[in-house]
């Protein structure tokens, strides 16, 4: 999955230097320590995690990027993003909205994020860059207190959501095959390991 915070020495700010014109762009954004608020970063990365994607598609942690993600989706073709949405519904509640819906949606500005997004797409669009086909998944937060992880009930849609993104990559007729071993890493496990790997 590609790192947008700047950790990649090879990235050059410049945004003519930076564009990544990968034809699919899954787009995970949300804060990751206010709990379900990052939950289209954890989908983005249980579906980085758990599936192998063909060249043409980049999966991106936005993390909580506005105006700044411009670089990364400029000159794809198809945009898939992922956001915790608060639309006043029942937590749990999911979203779809696709395309001409995706504005309407917008005119709400229901997050900082979807504000950042709907920015984006606007620059792109009076830039003559505009996105042919876009697609915004999400769901009803239950919890946005501190916390990195998840709320057991959100962490229980991820498979539900990231399923929804793979039906979309299909229907974009993108071949996405399963890993054998797919799962999230738990770097608690990972440490052991490489100790017990050390003790050896």
């Amino acid at each position: 999955m590609a790192d947008v915070f700047g950790n990649d020495s090879a990235v050059d700010p410049r945004m003519d230097d930076v564009l990544h014109p990968a034809e699919v762009t899954i787009l995970g954004v949300g804060n990751v320590i206010l709990r379900d608020e990052g939950f289209g970063v954890r989908v983005a990365e249980y579906l980085d995690a758990h599936y192998d994607f063909p060249e043409s598609v980049q999966v991106i942690d936005g993390g909580t990027l506005g105006i700044e993600l411009t670089q990364y989706v400029t000159g794809t073709k198809k945009l898939l993003v992922i956001d915790s949405i608060n639309g006043g519904q029942a937590p749990g509640t999911r979203f779809h909205f696709h395309n001409d819906d995706i504005m309407a949606h917008f005119q709400d500005k229901l997050s900082a994020h979807e504000v950042g997004i709907q920015d984006v797409l606007a620059l792109l669009t009076v830039t003559g860059r505009k996105i042919p086909e876009v697609v915004v998944l999400g769901a009803q937060p239950y919890d946005l207190e501190a916390g990195v992880e998840l709320s057991p009930e959100m962490k229980k849609l991820l498979p539900l959501i990231a399923q929804e993104a793979i039906d979309v990559l299909k229907e974009w007729g993108i071949a996405v095959k399963e890993k054998e071993a797919g799962r999230s890493l738990d770097y608690g496990v990972v440490a052991e390991e490489c100790v017990r790997e050390e003790m050896k």
